[in-house]
């Protein structure tokens, strides 16, 4: 005979559910009228960092894993998009899947070499790779070097929609990153999920209780990558370019960062995270240099005042589940 559910482990997830159903629905509603009084070109560069934020803390949030290249697939991504979009004239959609498949395989081949170590060490081997692919992509004669991939066309979405004009990409932009968000939500909510949050809180144990850990670690790695490599193919598309920043190590850097200062292990802390650290290098870029100052400052006083993030201390101060 099943056992009833504990009323308040349910009333805790209905809890949740809303909590997370509010934050969406305004999420949803401030992109759909974000355009009326923000530049959409940086309202579609935050997305794509949102999804590449939210691709590196479903990885380092949920299973424990701090990679620091995950420059490595997003940068790729970008590459081989604006490759296929301007060199072999492939459609925007398919472009966007090519890129995106081709980071799932890099991620698939990283993290079977990663996931061997854990901690520093596997921190260490993916910034490597990250490294190494870094100058392939220097020195590989289809990447332009220094130039990058430029005036790479965006295309006619399905052969009907002309990704030229600013608001049609916008809306392709939000619609699939939003699509992505979603994806991640039902993946860390899912059984495989709360597989991945036990091996993140002691992996020991899940091993004794009969689970593949390092398989459960490696889907979700190739997750992550897949994901973030979405991120880099619209960002490809958005910005009409794909270079060497894109794939350098500081990128790895900065998706910490986004993650960090957002809220790690939150569902809307990489987003909160993402829009902050665009829009600082956006609007005080006439600072130069001091704009990195002002990001480390951010930084220190999130980890001395906020250690949870933003999201994390404001669903601490609400009690709910942001």
């Amino acid at each position: 005979m099943e056992q009833a559910a504990d009323p308040r482990a349910l009333q805790k997830r209905q809890e949740t559910t809303w909590s997370v159903g509010v934050g969406f629905a305004l999420l949803v509603a401030f992109f759909a009228v974000a355009p009326s009084f923000l530049y959409p070109v940086f309202l579609m560069q935050a997305l794509c960092f949102a999804l590449f934020a939210c691709a590196f803390n479903l990885l380092i949030g949920y299973v424990g894993l701090l990679s620091f290249g995950h420059a490595l697939f997003f940068g790729w991504a970008s590459y081989l998009c604006a490759h296929a979009a301007k060199h072999w004239g492939l459609p925007p959609e398919a472009a966007v899947l090519f890129g995106t498949a081709s980071a799932a395989v890099l991620g698939l081949v990283a993290g079977f070499l990663a996931i061997r170590r854990q901690g520093i060490y596997f921190a260490m081997i993916t910034l490597a790779l990250a490294q190494m692919m870094y100058f392939v992509a220097l020195r590989a004669p289809f990447t332009g070097g220094e130039d990058g991939i430029q005036d790479v066309p965006r295309g006619r979405l399905f052969g009907l929609f002309d990704l030229s004009h600013e608001m049609t990409m916008y809306v392709f932009v939000l619609v699939t990153v939003l699509a992505g968000f979603l994806f991640i939500y039902r993946v860390i909510n899912s059984p495989f999920g709360e597989v991945l949050k036990a091996i993140r809180e002691n992996e020991p144990r899940a091993v004794s209780l009969g689970y593949k850990t390092e398989r459960y670690k490696l889907v979700a790695f190739v997750l992550s990558a897949t994901l973030a490599g979405l991120a880099g193919a619209l960002k490809a598309l958005v910005f009409q370019l794909a270079s060497l920043t894109d794939v350098y190590w500081t990128m790895s850097g900065e998706v910490v960062l986004m993650t960090l200062v957002g809220g790690l292990g939150t569902v809307f802390g990489p987003v909160v995270g993402a829009f902050l650290i665009v829009a600082l290098e956006t609007y005080l870029a006439q600072l130069g240099e001091w704009v990195l100052v002002i990001q480390g400052a951010i930084f220190v006083l999130c980890v001395l005042v906020f250690r949870r993030g933003i999201v994390g201390e404001l669903a601490n101060i609400l009690h709910v589940k942001l």
